[in-house]
């Protein structure tokens, strides 16, 4: 009977979940984001009511990839947490006062215009942070004797704030695609217009982090570059200048649920190039999956387990997602 990978099973789930959260969360943080770009209550009132149904459950994804991280390998997330504990540490408060603005803007006409502010900030911060936090992951992370041997301050270089800049930017353009498929009116053509113009700074963006990327460490050049790995790796622009072409026609075209589907093909086209990079690494260029991984025994009980949480959390979001579909009513909403 052939023996289950059981760390390679795991690493596959919890790179499900954060994909699921950077895709699912990333377009309602990018509602927030595009926020000071729609000064007028009543469309502000609108983008908030797209995501009110969804945007608490797509933070799910975003526990179960931390807490799995934390349960199945431990050696990663001890590695990994004192790395970079400034902007995840950030990035939670930003997203706590993303959440409390979301539920006391529309308890509040005197200070509504403060919960604007946490919102704005609460969404930006906290996709800066995530990209931040991606970017540190991948330029590496210093580890002696299966413990980070860096400074507080690793994580801050030009290649991480870049990231933070590029994630800020594809979020915008997750947020403007959303609004084009969920939205009418003059508030659709505003996002749409907006959305054009998010997605030549996402291709942009992309492009000057691929570029730098394979520059880091030697095995990412050898990844992308090497043969035979080149005869797979190249297909990932292919497929990113497929979706740039789709995003681009859908956009002008018209045709509103094309855009959103094709910026969501980006991300997860940028999240295999990543897989491309790492793998078997769950601390780049230290510490493998098989190296960082719990006991066999912890990790069967563990799947037992995940085996009904996986796809109970994923009905309800289809659920969720399939009840709310289609354009939504600028006179129902969430308060």
């Amino acid at each position: 009977m052939m023996e289950l990978d059981l760390p390679l099973i795991w690493a596959g789930i919890i790179a499900f979940a954060v994909l699921a959260y950077v895709i699912l969360d990333g377009f309602d943080l990018g509602v927030g984001i595009l926020f000071p770009l729609f000064p007028e209550k009543h469309d502000r009132d609108v983008m908030m009511n797209s995501i009110a149904p969804v945007w608490d459950g797509n933070e799910t994804w975003l526990v179960l990839g931390g807490g799995g991280l934390l349960a199945v390998f431990p050696l990663a997330y001890a590695t990994i947490l004192p790395a970079l504990y400034a902007p995840i540490i950030v990035m939670l408060l930003a997203l706590i006062f993303r959440g409390v603005a979301f539920e006391y803007r529309w308890r509040t006409k005197r200070a509504e215009h403060l919960w604007n502010y946490s919102f704005i900030g609460g969404s930006t911060l906290a996709a800066f942070a995530q990209g931040i936090t991606l970017g540190a992951l991948v330029q590496g992370i210093e580890v002696e004797n299966r413990a980070y041997a860096g400074g507080w301050w690793d994580w801050l270089t030009p290649f991480s704030l870049l990231t933070g800049v590029a994630l800020v930017v594809g979020y915008a353009l997750l947020g403007a695609t959303w609004l084009v498929m969920k939205t009418s009116g003059r508030l659709a053509i505003k996002a749409r217009r907006i959305a054009l113009r998010m997605t030549v700074a996402t291709i942009v963006m992309m492009g000057l982090v691929s570029l730098w990327t394979p520059f880091l460490d030697r095995l990412y050049l050898e990844r992308w570059f090497g043969f035979p790995n080149i005869l797979y790796s190249g297909l990932v622009p292919v497929g990113v200048a497929g979706c740039f072409y789709l995003l681009l026609r859908g956009l002008l075209k018209r045709r509103d649920v094309l855009p959103f589907l094709s910026a969501l093909g980006l991300f997860v086209l940028g999240f295999i190039g990543i897989g491309i990079s790492f793998f078997p690494y769950i601390v780049p260029t230290s510490v493998t999956i098989h190296e960082a991984a719990a006991p066999d025994s912890s990790l069967m009980f563990l799947l037992v387990g995940a085996v009904f949480l996986v796809p109970m959390i994923l009905a309800y979001t289809a659920y969720a997602y399939w009840v709310f579909r289609g354009k939504m009513n600028p006179d129902e909403g969430y308060h």
